[in-house]
């Protein structure tokens, strides 16, 4: 992996965005936020499944009114998505939030912008400059004639210069669109052009299926050259999904520790349900915050040895099975006995 590109620091409550900090899991709620029990519910899910900064949804004042309650029972920060009334962003700053994002291509005037940074003048909370290829300022629309990676990235830096101009520079960006390549283009290009940290996503990745795929080449892409202070995978479904396969893309580049399984693709020589043990473990090891590293293998004599490096295994034949660790087997069981024994030796495992 490159260097870390060097960043501004700015907090989103406790959480350090930027500057070499660790690049932090956020996800969106997907209730209604004037729902706060509700909201509640689902930050404090996705919290457990290791989402660092939720961001609500705030369609009208109604939903802004409740952002209070909602900060003052999350254990995560809390940011504000706002579009095009300006008024609900005071609202949600008065309310104590962690964070607002703002899209530039629609929430209005100048003078709009003005009283949003006047009301944030004392208060530490950063504005995410959201730049989305769906909602692009007309001119710059008209000036390359669909949203190129080219006119994200001058999107962003025209509304940096407008935040500039107001003496506020406590701000983070995000230049998303559907499209892969152009996303990732136009993150290159901001990247050699501003030190603003950056928050990193593909929009509208679409249902799990796709939006994965789309999501992990995307973001590896990018984290990979250095570039991603804090991210979120958009996926059609639910939010502890998008929040998994961040902390699975940021593992899986060695950017976050925690566990990880492999297993084998079967073949002729598999006689156990390898899917059935892999879908399982994987479940189970959601509960588990160690860096471990689990096989489940289907050939009993070469599984050992290809899963060597992991710290546990399991595998068998015919009904019967083997736990192994460091690729030496240490027990003998039944099939059904496996996944037992597996998780008690994780457990009393200490790395």
């Amino acid at each position: 992996m490159r260097n870390k590109r060097k960043t501004k620091v700015v907090r989103v409550g406790a959480v350090p965005i930027g500057g070499g900090n660790p690049v932090a899991v956020q996800s969106m709620t997907k209730t209604d936020t004037r729902d706060p029990a509700s909201t509640l519910r689902q930050i404090r899910g996705l919290q457990k499944a290791g989402c660092e900064i939720i961001r609500v949804a705030v369609p009208d004042a109604e939903a802004a009114a409740a952002l209070g309650k909602i900060k003052r029972g999350s254990p995560i920060p809390v940011i504000a998505d706002i579009h095009f009334d300006w008024r609900l962003a005071l609202e949600a700053i008065r309310q104590g939030v962690d964070g607002l994002r703002i899209n530039p291509g629609n929430i209005g005037a100048e003078w709009k912008l003005k009283e949003v940074v006047a009301a944030l003048r004392d208060r530490p909370i950063p504005v995410r400059v959201g730049v989305n290829a769906g909602s692009l300022q007309k001119d710059i629309l008209k000036k390359y004639g669909h949203p190129t990676a080219e006119a994200l990235a001058e999107s962003a830096l025209r509304e940096i210069e407008l935040l500039e101009k107001l003496d506020y520079r406590n701000v983070k960006v995000s230049l998303k669109a559907s499209n892969v390549p152009v996303t990732v283009e136009a993150y290159r290009i901001f990247s050699r052009k501003s030190n603003y940290p950056l928050h990193i996503g593909i929009s509208e990745a679409g249902p799990p299926g796709v939006g994965i795929i789309k999501s992990a080449v995307g973001l590896g892409i990018l984290l990979e050259e250095g570039i991603g202070d804090t991210i979120r995978v958009s996926l059609t479904g639910n939010p502890a999904e998008e929040v998994r396969v961040a902390c699975q893309i940021l593992q899986s580049l060695g950017l976050r520790q925690g566990p990880e399984i492999i297993s084998c693709p079967t073949c002729g020589r598999t006689t156990i349900d390898i899917q059935r043990l892999a879908a399982e473990t994987e479940k189970r090891l959601r509960a588990v915050h160690k860096p471990v590293k689990v096989a489940v293998m289907g050939c009993v004599v070469n599984g050992p040895g290809e899963a060597m490096e992991a710290h546990f295994g399991i595998t068998g034949a015919n009904g019967m099975g083997m736990l192994f660790k460091d690729g030496k087997v240490i027990r003998k069981m039944k099939e059904s006995e496996l996944l037992d024994a597996l998780m008690k030796e994780i457990e009393a495992w200490r790395p």
